[in-house]
């Protein structure tokens, strides 16, 4: 592995137990270089490994549908853990506190975890360094090319951001190695009640191969978690979750769509957007792994390079802005000239302002945004072009830019299946605070930021069968 992608959080002399990684931002066993790293840490040192997650009952307005989605992923990594004698300990509450004093109660001899750069994983992982005494690494398993080594400031744009990662990609685009099992099942984690029940070495085993994961994870929905369960709207099975879901919805895209992605990826009404978006950003699948296959094809090549420029220079880009600017959900975050021109703009008169809740259930005058919005509540992901359409409209409906921004972080974090993470963040702060961007003609309410409506979106594709997909009423 290439050490440029690892970090040490806490020097240390390693105990005499079994190594632990910290599963959080990448749930999946294959293609995961933090729990290769970590198995080859246990493998030298001739300790067994074991895989902790620790599960909050409250994650940034995220709801039942995206713990749903979770957990189930979550009971396929079980089982393909258990399958290599590798155990998995779920833990609940505060990792801050939760995986500190696992690591002391079961002796762990060394700590890694994955990357990532938003406020919560970042400080439980401050917290919990301040409490060890062993060594404890972070590991970039989400990026490509890890995000400390693309770049060491916060990019002003994707092209002052493109030419240094498209310089790194022979390093790190590279095949990953296959996982090595624990050589036995350890016994100091077989009695542990990761499945709702004790059950201790092979036969822990054996049950876990004849089972599809752990129920208990899943029956801790909805009763015993502190989330929003009003969800009506919800269709559940446009996305299955798991790692096995995930590399078949990679095939699928790979086989069907990819071909005509650089054509038509902007056009709602046609099917060939990758759907991988749930998947990546639960961890699912990795980014890299999606790359790899995505070069192996035979398709347009322009259809491949504007797919790839999405997935790993957008993508990566944004991880870039959240790690360099902790603000990075806040007006504060906006660039100064967007932070000056909205300024300008504030006593503009808006023509119409809507409630949250207006917002939220998709009752507004405009039967586009109105359909993005239905989109999102049944599906759990909105078009990738309709989501800059509709975060610009919250921006002129709400009486500010804060406004604005704060309905549209909630209603993308809890409808979402992708919320919470980089790529909505910088969306949402790229259409309403110019983020990334560059001034434009100066109008009212948006000032100088680029400027979206309906008779453009009229002229880029068919407006009324977008509609009539999700308001078929109108």
């Amino acid at each position: 592995m290439n050490p440029k992608r690892i970090r040490t959080l806490k020097s240390g002399e390693p105990g005499s137990g079994p190594v632990a990684y910290w599963m959080s931002r990448d749930q999946r066993v294959g293609d995961n270089w933090a729990l290769l790293f970590a198995r080859g840490i246990a493998e030298d040192a001739g300790v067994p490994l074991v895989v902790v997650f620790c599960m909050t009952d409250e994650f940034l307005g995220a709801g039942l549908r995206q713990y749903q989605f979770m957990l189930e992923g979550l009971q396929e990594v079980e089982s393909s853990l258990f399958l290599k004698n590798i155990p998995f300990i779920f833990l609940r509450g505060s990792p801050g506190e939760e995986i500190p004093s696992f690591t002391d109660k079961h002796g762990i001899g060394t700590l890694v975890t994955d990357f990532s750069p938003l406020r919560p994983k970042r400080e439980w992982t401050e917290k919990t360094a301040s409490k060890l005494e062993i060594p404890f690494y972070e590991v970039d398993a989400h990026n490509i090319v890890p995000c400390w080594v693309a770049s060491g400031k916060q990019e002003y744009a994707a092209y002052t951001f493109r030419p240094k990662v498209n310089a790194l990609l022979p390093e790190f685009l590279v095949e990953f190695p296959e996982l090595e099992p624990n050589s036995e099942f350890p016994e100091t984690f077989a009695g542990k009640k990761v499945r709702g029940k004790k059950s201790r070495g092979k036969k822990a085993r054996k049950e876990v191969e004849e089972s599809s994961g752990s129920r208990n994870m899943v029956e801790l929905l909805p009763e015993r978690l502190k989330v929003a369960d009003a969800d009506p709207y919800f269709e559940p099975g446009h996305f299955f979750p798991g790692e096995s879901a995930a590399l078949k919805a990679l095939e699928t895209f790979l086989n069907e769509r990819l071909d005509s992605y650089n054509a038509l990826h902007n056009d709602p009404t046609k099917d060939v957007s990758s759907d991988l978006s749930p998947y990546l950003h639960f961890g699912q699948i990795s980014a890299q792994r999606v790359a790899l296959e995505v070069e192996k094809t035979g398709v347009d090549e322009e259809s491949k390079a504007a797919f790839l420029e999405q997935l790993i220079v957008r993508r990566e880009l944004t991880d870039n802005f959240c790690y360099h600017n902790r603000a990075y959900d806040s007006f504060e975050s906006f660039p100064a000239w967007a932070k000056e021109t909205l300024a300008a703009h504030r006593q503009d008169r808006r023509e119409y302002l809507y409630t949250q809740e207006e917002l939220e259930f998709g009752k507004t005058h405009d039967p586009l945004w109105n359909a993005s919005q239905v989109q999102l509540l049944r599906t759990g992901k909105m078009h990738g072009y309709m989501r800059m359409y509709w975060a610009k409209k919250i921006l002129e409906w709400s009486e500010s830019p804060e406004k604005a921004l704060e309905t549209a972080i909630y209603l993308n974090d809890r409808y979402e299946l992708d919320g919470r993470d980089p790529n909505g963040y910088v969306g949402i702060l790229w259409s309403i605070g110019g983020l990334h961007d560059r001034a434009w003609r100066e109008r009212e309410v948006f000032g100088k930021l680029r400027y979206m409506n309906y008779s453009g979106a009229r002229r880029k594709f068919d407006v009324d069968a977008y509609v009539a997909m999700y308001l078929p009423d109108e």
